[in-house]
């Protein structure tokens, strides 16, 4: 008898983004996350102690430097028992912007 075992690589977050000149000077980078159903992403200011958060890192260029952080839209936010704690997150899509001069 053969038993064999199979792995699934889930992808429940597609990723896509896009830019716009904003000014003269600076672009405003449009990072867009496609949620699958029952799945979420949490937003870059969970607490410690939580989840792990959103996060981004963008390659060191002397084309570019960063303005500030990534921007978030408002997330939902409810009490998760397994963290004990209030926590944000989103679900569906959102879309985070990120200044660039």
């Amino acid at each position: 008898m053969t038993a064999g075992a199979y792995a699934q690589v889930l992808t429940p977050v597609k990723w896509a983004y896009a830019a716009k000149k904003t000014s003269a000077t600076e672009v405003t980078v449009l990072l867009k996350a496609t949620i699958d159903a029952g799945w979420h992403i949490y937003s870059q200011n969970v607490k410690d102690g939580g989840p792990i958060k959103t996060s981004f890192t963008f390659a060191k260029s002397k084309d570019y430097t960063l303005v500030g952080k990534a921007i978030e839209p408002k997330p939902v936010t409810k009490y998760e028992d397994a963290f004990k704690m209030n926590v944000s997150y989103f679900e569906k899509e959102v879309v985070f912007t990120q200044k660039l001069n």
